[in-house]
């Protein structure tokens, strides 16, 4: 069993949390068999950066990270912030209050331990604890997807190749008092 600690990040995290970022998305890219787009890469990362900044510059008002370490290494994210634009096209969200989770990422010698299931554990406590009832999580990774879908069951709305044949987006609705965070799954 892993030891893991869970906190908000500090701004000595910061440069551990953008090569984690770019560890995790380059493998994410590299087993979804997309490692070649290295454009949509590059971009993934700017945004998942550009995240963190912001919940820096907000002390977690408008973006609300959670890190978990073993030791002095990360080893997984999860954040919260205002739905992103495909959710909110797709799902007719006009509301800037409905929340997206989101940038939940485990280091991949780390990923089926565990670890995201903690996160998720964390976040829901926050979210609790904030009066928060329902988030918006969504992915265009097939490997996430199929964690997903166990954890949360089929998707509210399913986006058949939205990335190209073959590559369907998919969002979900989660109620915060419905979620079993130690259900099987989740872990990416």
């Amino acid at each position: 069993m892993l030891t893991v600690e869970i906190r908000r990040p500090k701004p000595e995290d910061r440069e551990k949390l953008n090569d984690f970022f770019r560890t995790v998305i380059t493998d994410t890219f590299i087993q979804e068999g997309i490692g070649d787009q290295l454009d949509d890469l590059n971009e993934e990362i700017k945004g998942k950066r550009r995240y963190l900044e912001s919940d820096y510059l907000s002390n977690g008002e408008n973006r609300y990270f959670l890190i978990a370490f073993q030791g002095d290494k990360i080893i997984g994210s999860i954040e919260y912030g205002p739905a992103n634009e495909i959710i909110k096209e797709w799902t007719n969200i006009s509301n800037d209050r409905f929340l997206e989770v989101g940038t939940v990422f485990v280091h991949p010698d780390y990923q089926r331990n565990g670890v995201g299931n903690l996160l998720l554990k964390a976040m829901y406590d926050t979210l609790h604890q904030r009066g928060i009832e329902e988030f918006w999580l969504d992915s265009g990774y097939k490997r996430a997807q199929s964690i997903w879908k166990k954890k949360f069951g089929e998707p509210e709305v399913l986006l058949k190749d939205y990335w190209g044949e073959y590559f369907d987006h998919m969002i979900w609705r989660v109620r915060v008092s419905e979620v079993n965070p130690t259900d099987s799954g989740g872990n990416r």
